[in-house]
């Protein structure tokens, strides 16, 4: 496997991992520190919270996979390029309805772009 799609799947594994956990164990707090956004103490707004927050530790497991196991590295790629663009494309969709958000967010989408892009080439190259 090339060293660049070993680097560019374990930054997409362990950004979707640690934000994964992070937001899973302690959504409030997370949101706040990562985002500026306050949560409040809802179990409905934090069900859907946690919810999402393990697709996202999930996807980093699978992706994580791929760094290992060379028969799972397409599949790795196709699900951090999935991940990530749809996240930059929920958030596009979100600043042209909602208007734009915060500092944190918006330096968040560029990390999604870039690491999407990023798996998006290395899909190409296999």
């Amino acid at each position: 496997m090339e060293t660049a799609s070993i680097i560019i799947l374990s930054l997409s594994s362990l950004l979707l991992t640690l934000v994964g956990v992070m937001r899973l164990s302690n959504p409030i707090k997370t949101y706040f520190k990562n985002s500026g956004i306050k949560l409040e103490n809802d179990a409905s707004l934090l069900n859907e919270m946690r919810g999402v927050s393990s697709v996202m530790l999930c996807a980093g497991i699978v992706i994580a996979l791929g760094v290992f196991i060379e028969k799972l590295t397409f599949s790795s790629h196709l699900v951090a390029s999935l991940v990530f663009i749809g996240f930059v494309v929920g958030r596009l969709v979100s600043i042209s309805i909602d208007g734009k958000p915060s500092k944190q967010i918006a330096q968040g989408i560029v990390f999604e772009l870039v690491l999407g892009a990023a798996n998006i080439f290395c899909l190409v190259q296999i």
